[in-house]
């Protein structure tokens, strides 16, 4: 298992990475990353100051992915932590765990303070991951993600 930054030619594959999942679990409803433009054009997205995206190859081949975005309108110091989806035949190796360890590691080296996200009850094993890893619930959604189909939101205080 290899973990990159994503490249130009990764758009497909994750993208569909991506929307097998969201369907996989009934989580393909409007609000969600799964009719998000921006999903289709990932690279391009993560061209953004202060935001990367990382990819799980094995054997060439992308099997997951997950990074971290300045999402608009969230608080000084906090990014987001998002599009974390892994190829249903590549769970429960710990690929999930190391790529939010990653993202962890590189956003708190970006700067970052907190690491915000949103996700949905459907996707309840990647929710469970993230209280491991000590995200908290929070009461209503920050910034602008523009995901109203997404109920969860959860930050996470970054330790230095």
């Amino acid at each position: 298992m290899h973990i990159r930054s994503i490249l130009p030619g990764d758009n497909a594959a994750i993208a569909a990475i991506i929307r097998a999942a969201l369907t996989e679990f009934g989580a393909n409803k409007p609000g969600t990353v799964f009719y998000d433009e921006s999903t289709d054009h990932l690279f391009e997205l993560f061209q953004t100051e202060k935001s990367f995206y990382l990819i799980a190859e094995t054997e060439g081949k992308v099997v997951g992915g997950c990074g971290i975005f300045p999402t608009e309108g969230l608080p000084p110091h906090t990014a987001e932590l998002v599009k974390m989806y892994i190829d249903k035949d590549y769970r429960k190796l710990g690929l999930g765990r190391l790529l939010i360890e990653k993202c962890i590691e590189k956003a708190a080296g970006n700067g970052f303070k907190q690491i915000y996200l949103e996700t949905m009850p459907e996707l309840k094993k990647a929710v469970s991951v993230y209280e491991k890893f000590g995200f908290e619930y929070l009461p209503a959604p920050l910034g602008n993600s523009g995901h109203f189909g997404c109920d969860i939101w959860m930050i996470k205080i970054i330790k230095n």
